[in-house]
């Protein structure tokens, strides 16, 4: 990737992504639907139209939607969120796709048992929805809740990762203690890094 910002708009089955993204890495993906909330493309961004480049967002992200790719080899640099929501982000980034995670859970992943609500907050103000994958995040006994672009869209990423039905068990958590998680069949692992 070069060094100058620049932004695609990638047309998908759910919709037409905004990615923005410059050398060091993807800031935002936007959901271009009126009346969609979106973070804004930056001032001076520059248009990339297709063919996108082997490897460059754009591209990973139409592969994605293409099933042709589980997880995106990309760093993530959002432009906005706070260091509580950074800290989300990253813990989020390892649920493979084919996985789901509840909030309770991503909370105390991130070391604030009890802050399932927080988590939440983080998930909505989440500027690279599909990179950063809040749709993998669950309510308790895998309600669909939450999702800023859809619930239907939420339902369809996942069906469209093996994650739909979401199925309930019990696995040991740290010390031995059992922990609820809700996943589906995994497919495979998943390399998207946010960096601080």
């Amino acid at each position: 990737m070069s060094g100058d910002l620049q932004y695609a708009d990638v047309p998908t089955p759910i919709g037409t992504f905004r990615v923005v993204w410059d050398g060091r890495g993807v800031q935002v993906v936007d959901l271009l639907e009126r009346g969609a909330e979106q973070t804004g493309t930056p001032s001076g961004a520059r248009m990339l139209r297709a063919p996108y480049p082997p490897g460059s967002p754009p591209k990973q992200l139409a592969e994605y939607f293409r099933g042709e790719r589980a997880a995106f080899d990309l760093t993530i640099e959002p432009l906005s969120g706070t260091d509580f929501d950074r800290v989300v982000w990253n813990a989020l980034a390892k649920v493979p796709a084919g996985q789901t995670i509840t909030y309770g859970e991503l909370a105390r992943r991130t070391g604030h048992a009890g802050s399932a609500r927080a988590v939440g907050g983080a998930m909505h103000r989440n500027p690279v929805p599909i990179l950063i994958p809040c749709h993998r995040v669950v309510g308790a006994a895998g309600s669909l809740t939450g999702y800023g672009l859809g619930l239907w869209r939420k339902k369809w990423l996942l069906d469209r990762e093996g994650a739909w039905p979401i199925r309930s068990r019990s696995v040991e958590g740290p010390r031995g203690r059992s922990q609820r998680t809700l996943d589906g069949p995994s497919s495979g692992g998943r390399r998207t890094k946010p960096r601080h």
